[in-house]
């Protein structure tokens, strides 16, 4: 809103608004004072006001990031993953950089950087982040950005999707390696992973007051893609969570995401298995999906996939396994 003052028998309006420079007239009359003001708020609004780009010279990237991080992604559910990474951005050069001086070569010198030590899936990821916080910022924060300057950064091409699935014995080898661990729940948790498809997080979740063993389903009630779904259950899949029942805990799986982590790089290097991430086991289960006959609607149901395309890129059918099926 405009402040109206009177000064030596005149009046003058005043606006300030963030991000514009301030703006004064003098008039004559108190009401020629207020229209002018009325005038240049219906400006404001339509965004017709002359912008203050002094500030940009005041904040830095790193700034931006802060804010971004502190009021965007706290509200994220991958918030801890998320927050690591623009922490990390924090620290990179081009966060010293005022936003007024920054420019799409900062973040390709930073891509290039990144190139050396991650994959190109990892700085497509950094760097939408990124281009978040710019669009974010001109959006919704008044900051008088001209351009999103990440919008002119070359992205690298992203990795080729993952083929990998169990291979022969490494199953058993698998279950073999978990006997010398000493966390009882690492042997139930991959069993269970291999029967479900259900991701890494979805198992740790997963309370006894969403699972019906005896109609052989389960509730996830908080997903990766926002959608709560309901899932079957295989026989092998009920014996493994039968056999947790003893359990006093109103957790299925009560274990940490990094005692988990820690005890999947033990059992994977006792097992001999090579390049084999615990998420290998959510393609390995759709893919046994697909080869016990279920179509594509009904593995969906059970993956969470809203996207029949996305479905594919988990689906890996041995060529031997279709070879039976053909004349």
């Amino acid at each position: 809103m405009a402040t109206l003052r009177k000064r030596c028998g005149r009046w003058q309006a005043i606006i300030r608004r963030m991000g514009h420079p301030p703006m004064s007239r003098t008039f004559e009359k108190k009401a020629d004072a207020r229209n002018w003001a009325r005038q240049r708020d219906l400006e404001f609004e339509n965004g017709d006001l002359p912008r203050d780009y002094r500030q940009l010279d005041e904040m830095l990237v790193g700034n931006l990031l802060i804010r971004y991080r502190d009021e965007v992604v706290s509200r994220k559910k991958c918030k801890p993953v998320e927050t690591l990474v623009v922490n990390a951005m924090i620290r990179q050069p081009f966060s010293k950089v005022s936003l007024a001086a920054v420019t799409a070569a900062h973040f390709a010198e930073y891509r290039d950087k990144r190139s050396h030590s991650v994959s190109g899936t990892t700085i497509r990821r950094e760097l939408s982040i990124l281009q978040h916080a710019f669009d974010i910022a001109r959006r919704e924060w008044a900051i008088p950005l001209r351009t999103n300057p990440l919008k002119d950064v070359r992205k690298p091409s992203p990795n080729r999707a993952r083929t990998r699935r169990l291979q022969s014995d490494e199953f058993d080898r698998l279950i073999g390696a978990c006997a010398e661990c000493r966390n009882a729940l690492i042997e139930p948790f991959i069993r269970f992973a291999v029967e479900t498809a259900m991701r890494r997080g979805e198992i740790t979740r997963l309370r006894w007051e969403d699972i019906n063993l005896e109609r052989r389903i389960l509730h996830i009630p908080e997903t990766k893609n926002g959608d709560p779904r309901t899932i079957p259950l295989t026989k092998a899949a009920v014996a493994t969570l039968r056999s947790l029942q003893t359990r006093e805990n109103e957790l299925a799986f009560p274990i940490s995401d990094n005692a988990l982590k820690c005890a999947w790089r033990r059992v994977q290097k006792r097992s001999g298995a090579t390049d084999l991430h615990f998420h290998d086991l959510r393609h390995e289960a759709v893919s046994r999906f697909f080869e016990m006959g279920l179509s594509v609607p009904e593995v969906a149901l059970i993956s969470g996939h809203r996207d029949f395309r996305m479905l594919a890129r988990y689906t890996h059918l041995r060529a031997e396994d279709v070879v039976a099926k053909l004349r």
